[in-house]
């Protein structure tokens, strides 16, 4: 049942801690009291809204704050409180229960879909949260799916039951059939629409509702009343078998007796929630302040410590060899950099996510990508935009290191004389760019050092300079994202220029195989260069990013010279050889390099590589890609046939239609390039009533007719 703050918890751990993991005595908690939880969903669905009544009924803030006044505590930037929407993740503790809960609100927009790849990244559990209207919605498969490719264990909450429309079950079975989840109910919504009092919960046979004069912080717990007992025995009948089908325990109490305790059932579901094989599911209203209380139970109860998941992964950044680190105080240290941030007073500032050892001021640790060790200079622990100073970050939680300069998103720091390089974190290709340039030579420096701190803290943000006009060009994600990445410009960094129209951000890739010698010996300078490359190129699946291998002994070809051939590999994959646009999904294989010790230089070696890889791409049939968007438009019925006919219009390919009562849900596929404007298309068809979601899908190989258009650009 509710426990409010104050309670003390009890031990919750799934048993996986097996006597040997070693805790600080100076810990403040647990780490079996410790929660890394994230909240993700669709926008609009309500997370912020969620996360402040979180905050509020822990005691971490006094006053709620609403997202439609911009008084969120994690809605700080200003671009935020304007749109009313979540664009960077923010991160913030409260308690409850007794139990440190780290969580991590993050954005529903699609142009900000990096914020919740690198959340989940580090996180050890999630709320999945869903519109009881919309139910699961384009960008809640998104961030599902990205949720199950780091294995994190989720709930879920079916949120404003209290709107026309909202159907608890509907959504419920939206998760199973649409996301494929094995979700549960473990509550069920006392009344429907505006009708909605509270909650029946199956584990305690009790109906709880919302005192409103303290704003939900009262909960009233009562017997479920009469009209409505043989509903919540069926349901609580079903979960009971559901949890004994996959859960040996719950099994071996329902043989003695199929009517399971509280306890017994909130153990199993425990258990298989930490396993990944069940999705228990809550109801409420979070913006009328009903069902919130139970939630913050219901992170407690069900999603994992640290202690609960499997140890991380990594490699030994010289010999390759894969490494586990496990959630132990006095093991050596390790942690993933998974955000970075500019603070006009802080400075650069590092998330972090310590999965052993222990993070402490003024301790060196060294970075295997850089190969370079530096000093942390202060560690903080933060709230939204607010901080406070500590002297460790322990293993399992979650700061913010300050004093790096070389370390970014992506990033391992461990200790030098244990090094491990964790998976780093994937991102995906920007599809819209735009040109962008000083207004005055004042501001060309400016310019340059806001794009460059915009560009460090976002990884989707890209920076390049065009071959052949030399203006400055910045992608992202989406027009949405790089309006906001223009409007932060401005006014944090007080920078003057001027921006052109947005425009495709095509790719070049090749389509077949071909192999390439190039000899580079030529005199510059005064003084003879020589080198001579052999490499081989060939395509990769889509989207599966570029690959490339040296294939040459260290013996034969020292480390420091393989490093120039590296880069001058890199430099090709940026220029691309069609029309000087980036090349992906290619595999790249160095087999040969030749080199003389007195006339080998790093400029012989970049120059000979970049030759080969261009005269190697060229031979293997390259091709231009561009962005393919994945298009849900929600329509009524009587303009359905021009909404088709539209985006048939668009080079789109439509892949499903289904009814919803009185309107059409179409799913297709439509080249970005064709969907500029599509916003004011839609209201102008459908009389302003129709909805629309884009998101990114992949890239695909342009038609001819495109192809020799960009050709002759």
């Amino acid at each position: 049942m509710p426990a409010g703050p104050g309670k003390v918890a009890e031990s919750l751990s799934n048993g996986s801690d097996d006597g040997k993991r070693r805790e600080a005595e100076d810990r403040t908690r647990p780490l079996a009291m410790v929660r890394n939880i994230g909240i993700i969903a669709h926008i609009d669905a309500g997370k912020t809204t969620i996360t402040e009544r979180m905050l509020y009924y822990s005691g971490t803030v006094h006053k709620m704050g609403e997202v439609h006044d911009g008084t969120t505590v994690t809605d700080w930037m200003e671009q935020e409180k304007e749109r009313g929407i979540t664009i960077t993740s923010a991160a913030i503790t409260c308690f409850w229960r007794d139990c440190q809960v780290n969580i991590i609100d993050t954005p529903g927009h699609v142009d900000f879909t990096v914020e919740v790849e690198r959340s989940l990244r580090v996180l050890d559990g999630a709320i999945g949260v869903f519109c009881g209207v919309g139910g699961v919605q384009p960008q809640s498969e998104t961030v599902w799916q990205q949720a199950n490719r780091y294995r994190v264990p989720r709930i879920a909450f079916v949120n404003k039951l209290d709107r026309m429309g909202a159907d608890f079950n509907r959504v419920v079975g939206e998760l199973r059939a649409k996301l494929g989840a094995n979700a549960e109910a473990v509550q069920l919504p006392w009344g429907r629409e505006d009708g909605f009092k509270g909650v029946f919960d199956l584990l305690e046979r009790k109906a709880i509702t919302f005192d409103e004069a303290s704003k939900g912080r009262t909960l009233i717990v009562a017997e479920i009343p009469s009209e409505a007992v043989e509903a919540v025995e069926k349901a609580r009948a079903d979960l009971i078998e559901r949890v004994a089908e996959r859960d040996e325990e719950s099994l071996a109490a329902y043989l003695e007796n199929p009517d399971l305790s509280a306890a017994v059932l909130r153990a199993g579901i425990r258990r298989l929630t930490v396993r990944g094989e069940l999705v228990p599911v809550f109801c409420g209203t979070a913006l009328r302040n009903k069902g919130v209380q139970l939630l913050l139970d219901a992170v407690v109860d069900y999603l994992p410590s640290p202690v609960d998941v499997v140890a991380v992964k990594g490699t030994h950044p010289k010999t390759g060899e894969m490494l586990e680190r496990e959630a132990d105080d006095n093991a050596p240290m390790s942690g993933l950099v998974f955000k970075v941030a500019n603070d006009a007073f802080i400075g650069k500032m590092l998330f972090i996510r310590v999965y052993s050892g222990q993070l402490k001021q003024g301790q060196n640790v060294f970075n295997p990508r850089t190969r370079k060790r530096e000093r942390v200079m202060r560690l903080l622990r933060m709230r939204a935009d607010s901080h406070e100073d500590v002297e460790k970050i322990f293993a399992g939680e979650i700061g913010v290191v300050v004093g790096l300069k070389q370390a970014t998103t992506g990033d391992t720091l461990c200790a030098e004389n244990a090094p491990v390089e964790l998976e780093r974190i994937r991102f995906p290709e920007p599809v819209i760019a735009i040109a962008i340039e000083p207004r005055s030579r004042a501001d060309r420096d400016k310019l340059t050092e806001a794009l460059d701190a915009l560009s460090s803290e976002d990884p989707t943000c890209v920076i390049r300079e065009d071959p052949d006009t030399g203006q400055t060009i910045l992608s992202g994600m989406g027009e949405l994202h790089l309006e906001i990445l223009v409007d932060r410009m401005f006014r944090e960094y007080k920078v003057q220029a001027s921006t052109g129209k947005p425009m495709v951000a095509y790719r070049e890739t090749v389509t077949a195989t071909a192999s390439v010698t190039h000899r580079f010996d030529r005199e510059i300078g005064g003084r003879r260069h020589f080198a001579e490359v052999t490499l081989e190129v060939s395509p990769r699946e889509r989207s599966a990013g570029n690959e490339v291998v040296l294939a040459v002994r260290k013996n034969e070809v020292p480390e420091a010279m393989q490093e120039f051939v590296s880069q001058g590999v890199q430099d090709g994959l940026m220029t691309g050889v069609l029309a000087r646009f980036p090349m992906v999904d290619m595999r790249v294989r160095v087999t040969d390099v030749k080199v003389d010790p007195e006339l080998t230089t790093d400029v012989a070696l970049r120059t000979a590589a970049v030759m080969a890889f261009r005269e190697a791409a060229l031979a293997a049939s390259p091709e231009f890609l561009e962005p393919l968007m994945a298009v849900e438009v929600v329509t009524p019925n009587e303009y359905m046939g021009d909404v088709l006919g539209d985006l048939n219009s668009r080079r789109g390919k439509i892949r499903e239609m289904k009814a919803q009562d009185m309107t059409h849900m179409i799913r297709a596929e439509a080249p970005l390039v064709e969907l500029f404007g599509y916003a004011t298309a839609v209201r102008s068809l459908t009389k302003g009533r129709a909805s629309y979601v884009l998101e990114p899908k992949q890239f695909e190989i342009v038609p001819k007719t495109l192809r020799e258009e960009l050709l002759n650009r």
